[in-house]
């Protein structure tokens, strides 16, 4: 199976993190709210992530919520020394299952030990502020909730900070008051919006994370990528994924899945190259 780290490394702050990570946001039930319907098959899953060579997980005690934590807590603690979990906070559940902003001192507080206690460490690797001013970036200053997170590092609980469904000019907002490790935004073949703000990271050494709908890589649906994917022999998926690896080496990819087959699928877009012709078409997407 193809390793991780065929897609090349980047690094979080102190951290050199292989480019293929996993994103666990799928573990959790459907709409990612309740337990999931296989504990034994998502705890498989982070196993075989890791056993891979995956070293870098993206969750959030959001998801569940808390389910999702204490599955990677039960599935792989003692956590490998390599291993970078990034989390986030800025939003809670409803009862039923809604995103809610939750940015006050006191939520992001709560929300940062609440992913303590359930990932059963003593400090976060990377905590990404989630912007929930809307559901897609808006403008709104994050000086009162970044501030927060900026006091919880000092106080030892979190190594690095990171910025999520942000702006550019909440971008550098943030990196005024703080370092900024890496950006969680949406970003795919066919909404490059943050196009300008991938190039600006890149040259500043900042990881950008992108993520799709549900945190997932569903294939878009496009005649040119699944011609392309025929082409190549891979799935449209994988093509979408190789697009994004070469698009900039500072993007660090968490494709999400509940499966150990659709894992190594995603894995093996790792080692997929994209010809000159390739590339131009899905730049048509």
């Amino acid at each position: 199976m193809t390793s991780p780290a065929n897609a090349g490394t980047f690094t979080i702050g102190d951290r050199t993190v292989n480019r293929l990570g996993y994103g666990a946001m799928q573990l959790a039930g459907p709409n990612v709210f309740g337990p999931p319907k296989d504990r034994d098959a998502a705890i498989a899953v982070l196993r075989e992530a890791v056993a891979s060579g995956i070293n870098h997980i993206d969750t959030s005690d959001i998801y569940g919520p808390h389910i999702t934590n204490k599955i990677i807590r039960e599935a792989l603690h003692p956590y490998p020394k390599d291993l970078v979990i990034a989390t986030k906070v800025g939003a809670r559940r409803g009862p039923e299952g809604s995103w809610e902003p939750a940015m006050s001192t006191e939520d992001i507080t709560s929300s940062v030990h609440d992913n303590l206690r359930n990932l059963g460490v003593d400090a976060l690797d990377v905590v990404n502020l989630r912007a929930m001013f809307a559901a897609t970036p808006a403008e709104g200053s994050i000086e009162a909730p970044l501030s927060t997170l900026v006091k919880l590092r000092g106080e030892g609980k979190i190594r690095h900070i990171g910025l999520s469904n942000v702006t550019s000019k909440q971008v550098e907002e943030g990196r005024a008051m703080t370092e900024i490790v890496c950006v969680q935004n949406f970003y795919n073949l066919a909404r490059r919006d943050d196009d300008a703000l991938i190039d600006t990271l890149a040259a500043a050494g900042i990881a950008f994370v992108p993520f799709f709908p549900l945190g997932g890589f569903s294939p878009l649906q496009s005649t040119s990528l699944s011609a392309v994917a025929k082409t190549l022999g891979a799935t449209p998926m994988q093509v979408a994924v190789a697009w994004l690896l070469r698009r900039s080496p500072n993007i660090l990819l968490i494709p999400g899945t509940s499966s150990v087959k659709h894992l190594r699928e995603n894995l093996a877009a790792g080692a997929i190259e994209l010809t000159d012709d390739a590339v131009k078409a899905l730049e048509q997407v």
